[in-house]
């Protein structure tokens, strides 16, 4: 190739660039969720306020590279030079006041947006409890009485409260298009608290690799209106399966991209049974209970080890 042609191959590389892009989905600057777009608008404030350091340092960094340019003989030049007040209190002033800011509003949204925190809703929470396997999602429905697989369904604007843990190894979960994700442990129970803010199909996937089948981890998520929940949750009370032990063993061995499976039946324990299964992992603790059973333990055994007042030395 003569080097005649490379600032022809330069000039179309942007517009292929474009072409590739436009097939792409800007899910987490378009949610449907509350928490979402909650998440999208710290992403968008944070991103402006460093974008003030930012911008007019590369328009500074061009500006002096022109106005101080070899050619340019009108350039005041002043090797001594060392010292600007007016210099010295924009550099500190302004940076300080955006980190001030940013932090402001990154602890706020931080403790707001907490995936443990409730919702806010005067409409009752629907509880779904999430199972990350090798490699599928199982989906139980603790009041309804049944399970899916790789499919969920819950009514939009109604808060749904995920529990969370892994038969498998560590994984994550997540729906772009309402919020962010939580990581599933095995012998861990955590928590996620999502809403969908209108009807529709959202896409749900593992955010965290996790082997062989990664790639086919995917699932559905449904809102739809409260009564069509209630004709959902009735089909599949007519499904022919049911999640008893043999079928869940059955379930929980690897496979790769899983079909849907609906099931009729399903413990309501069926989730705290698979979180208890890993003895000497927490016990199935969630976060909190994990971290103040252990601060309690610590402390009685450092209680243990003091001598006792009046002891002999």
């Amino acid at each position: 190739m003569s080097k005649k042609r490379y600032p022809r191959l330069f000039g179309i590389l942007p517009f292929l660039g474009m072409l590739l892009l436009s097939g792409c989905n800007w899910t987490l600057l378009d949610p449907k969720g509350q928490v979402g777009i909650e998440q999208k608008n710290l992403i968008l404030i944070a991103t402006g306020l460093m974008l003030l350091v930012v911008i007019p340092v590369i328009i500074m960094t061009l500006a002096f590279a022109w106005k101080y340019r070899a050619s340019n003989k009108a350039a005041t030049y002043t090797p001594d030079w060392s010292h600007s007040t007016k210099i010295e209190a924009a550099v500190w002033i302004i940076p300080i006041l955006i980190i001030i800011a940013l932090g402001y509003v990154t602890y706020h949204s931080t403790h707001k947006l907490d995936p443990y925190r409730p919702l806010d809703s005067d409409v009752k929470p629907i509880q779904i409890d999430v199972v990350a396997l090798d490699w599928k999602w199982l989906f139980i429905y603790p009041e309804q009485g049944i399970a899916t697989v790789n499919k969920i369904v819950f009514p939009a604007n109604t808060p749904v409260n995920f529990r969370v843990t892994s038969d498998a190894v560590m994984n994550s979960f997540f729906i772009p298009g309402l919020g962010g994700q939580i990581y599933a442990m095995a012998g861990m129970t955590t928590k996620l608290h999502l809403i969908a803010n209108e009807n529709g199909e959202f896409d749900g996937i593992s955010a965290n690799y996790s082997g062989a089948g990664f790639t086919g981890m995917k699932f559905k998520a449904t809102a739809t209106s409260q009564e069509d929940f209630d004709k959902w949750v009735a089909e599949v009370k007519q499904s022919p399966k049911k999640l008893d032990k043999a079928e869940y063993d059955a379930l929980a061995k690897p496979s790769e991209n899983n079909p849907v499976a609906l099931y009729s039946e399903a413990s309501p324990e069926q989730f705290q049974l698979i979180v208890d299964k890993y003895e000497g992992m927490n016990r199935g603790r969630s976060h909190e209970e994990a971290g103040s059973k252990d601060l309690a333990t610590t402390k009685g055994v450092e209680s243990s080890m003091q001598p006792a007042a009046g002891a002999e030395e």
